[in-house]
């Protein structure tokens, strides 16, 4: 099975640049590429996208902007020469952050990340999340089982996710975003932009903080309104 991506850059070279390099990577199928976010919706709608890469200045809307409202499930690679945004980047789960000129060892090594969070979605995705009680997820070039009723929380870490367990904890390849759509939603929940926490799990809530064990772990003040509901909803015994 091949990624399907597309290139998203204004400038003619680096778009022809990123194709070579694509062709040069036998897991990978360039389905079409746009000079700026807004020619590539036709693009991401008519074609299942596996992987974006993504320039950041480009006119009508910059890369940045268009992650911040896009609905794309899609892996992202920034490839830019702006090396400044690598931060507010990675705060919006972009997978890799290339900066330009790009060497081919670098572009490879982020298109093997892309290739590991696409397996790890495939392997969540096909585990019975409706009846059954646990996923698999590839860490440490194994497959591990995770039962759910043993995953505490779930803590994002750049492109990495870290899996607390009653046991031990994982270091596994996908974005925070990916996992949380994956999960049941009757027991996780997204509590802050770091993290997603097993309903289950929490002992207590004292403002903005809930309990999981030993730990402490912030509720987002944008989401905390939402976040007391879902966890509280019909739960609350009041006077």
């Amino acid at each position: 099975m091949k990624l399907k991506c597309i290139i998203i850059d204004d400038e003619p070279i680096a778009r022809k640049l990123i194709e070579e390099f694509i062709e040069d990577v036998d897991y990978l199928e360039l389905v079409g590429q746009a000079e700026n976010p807004t020619k590539a919706i036709n693009l991401l709608n008519d074609n299942i996208v596996d992987l974006i890469f993504l320039d950041i200045n480009m006119p009508v809307i910059n890369g940045i902007n268009f992650l911040k409202s896009s609905k794309n499930t899609a892996s992202i690679i920034m490839t830019t020469a702006y090396a400044e945004y690598a931060v507010e980047a990675f705060a919006l789960d972009v997978l890799d952050y290339l900066v330009k000129p790009i060497p081919f060892e670098r572009f490879l090594k982020a298109c093997n990340k892309a290739r590991e969070v696409y397996e790890t979605k495939k392997q969540v995705a096909q585990s019975p999340q409706n009846a059954g009680d646990h996923f698999f997820i590839k860490c440490d070039n194994q497959i591990e089982k995770v039962m759910y009723s043993d995953l505490l929380y779930a803590e994002s870490l750049m492109n990495y996710v870290i899996l607390y367990t009653s046991g031990r904890k994982m270091i596994v390849y996908i974005t925070l975003k990916s996992l949380e759509e994956q999960l049941p939603t009757n027991q996780f929940i997204k509590v802050h932009k770091s993290f997603i926490v097993n309903r289950e799990k929490i002992k207590s809530i004292e403002g903005n903080m809930i309990h999981i064990g030993a730990e402490k772990i912030t509720i987002s003040q944008n989401l905390r309104e939402k976040v007391l509901n879902e966890i509280l909803k019909d739960r609350m015994i009041k006077r």
